[in-house]
């Protein structure tokens, strides 16, 4: 069986085509990621405006984008806005539309975050002479970003899986490496199963890597 999985995986420097697309992914899913996290703070401080035009600006996004398929959304970006005007850098496009994704989804977790802090934290800021953005940025935020880290970072592990549709504009990420190969051998399970494997590893890895920090922040809040 051993010779088998290196014959099929290690021959022909195979290998280095599954280190490439895991590459690509993590690339495309940490650039999503903090562009949605930059979109996230924008529009979830639009939620909570009182400004009923920025309010409506940021339900149309959130309603519209988490509305559409990943799949659907990434081959729109792709093949109806930035293909006709000559962007065809496929990594790039799959950043932008995952990243407008996740943009969606953080524009809640963060707005969640920032109004499940009492009420009454605000007034206390108010009531000390702070503006609203400095009672925002000093005490309310702070203590959203403890409520929001862990949902925050299922975001990220979340992201990292559903990179796997990116195949579908020709971004050869890890799963396109491994199916590669699945075409090249004409072997599917070993291929298949190396994919599955690598991503459960990485989703493990990470959520035992943030659950340490989130522990270490607890302990140091305690402090």
């Amino acid at each position: 069986m051993f010779e088998n999985f290196s014959r099929i995986m290690f021959a022909k420097g195979r290998w280095l085509l599954i280190l490439q697309g895991l590459g690509t992914t993590l690339l495309i899913a940490f650039c999503a990621v903090l562009i949605g996290s930059i979109l996230g703070c924008i529009f979830a401080l639009f939620k909570i405006s009182k400004n009923k035009v920025l309010n409506g600006i940021a339900n149309v996004y959130t309603t519209v984008i988490r509305g559409i398929p990943m799949a659907t959304l990434l081959m729109i970006f792709y093949f109806v806005i930035f293909a006709p005007i000559g962007l065809q850098n496929t990594i790039v496009v799959a950043i932008i539309a995952f990243g407008i994704n996740s943009g969606a989804y953080c524009t809640e977790i963060f707005r969640a975050g920032i109004q499940g802090i009492d009420i009454g934290q605000t007034e206390a800021g108010r009531s000390l002479g702070l503006s609203w953005g400095q009672t925002l940025t000093k005490i309310i935020l702070p203590q959203a970003v403890r409520t929001i880290l862990p949902t925050f970072t299922s975001e990220f592990i979340t992201m990292i899986k559903e990179t796997s549709v990116a195949s579908f504009i020709a971004v050869v990420d890890l799963q396109k490496a491994c199916d590669n190969i699945r075409n090249q051998t004409y072997n599917a399970w070993i291929p298949l199963l190396s994919c599955a494997a690598i991503y459960l590893c990485l989703t493990v890895g990470l959520t035992k890597l943030f659950s340490v920090f989130e522990k270490r922040m607890a302990k140091s809040e305690r402090h």
